[in-house]
């Protein structure tokens, strides 16, 4: 009874002890907005955009991990998603590439980078393919059993990782050591 008793207390105190957790914080290039996620719960997130003297808005949805990285706007109406780490697809595609067709894996159609607005509507996004085009490219990326890494300077990968330069631009290298840019 008293086992019973202890265990259904336990029960009841778990979901109170669980706590708030929040991605990183990238400043807009101007140094005036700054966005991240927060994740209340597994399921309840919101983002938020903030300026020096509070919140300038949020929308309640789960976009992305705490584990990514969000790159806001300089005039704070948008931001960038970033994913370091993804699931793997699974349907292989053939494309046609000037005179020959490739057969593109799975898992090089997976979505890992998402513009989005003050109302979380998705603006942009752009797949692994966008950014590693070649066999060579593509046999660098990190491969885990139900997810892939490709992201210079993240999750254990050597290099710079993902940041805004002074022109307002998300700049990262994928595996490859070949930069890329996001605009606004």
């Amino acid at each position: 009874m008293r086992r019973t008793l202890l265990a259904l207390a336990l029960l009841v105190a778990l979901p109170g002890l669980a706590q708030e957790r929040k991605s990183r914080v990238h400043v807009s290039a101007n140094g005036q907005f700054s966005v991240r996620l927060v994740q209340e719960k597994p399921g309840q997130c919101r983002v938020e955009m903030l300026k020096e003297s509070g919140p300038a808005w949020q929308f309640n949805g789960c976009v992305g991990t705490v584990d990514d990285f969000y790159f806001a706007s300089n005039d704070g109406e948008r931001f960038w998603l970033l994913r370091p780490l993804v699931e793997k697809g699974t349907k292989s595609t053939v494309e046609k590439r000037g005179k020959k067709k490739v057969t593109v894996p799975g898992w090089a159609n997976a979505v890992v980078a998402e513009l989005y607005d003050r109302n979380g509507q998705k603006l942009q996004e752009r797949r692994l393919q966008d950014f590693l085009f070649g066999s060579k490219e593509l046999g660098e990326v990190r491969q885990m059993k139900a997810h892939f890494k490709w992201l210079e300077g993240t999750l254990g990968i050597p290099g710079k990782g993902p940041r805004l330069t002074d022109e307002a631009k998300v700049e990262f290298e994928a595996v490859g050591a070949k930069t890329y840019q996001l605009t606004f």
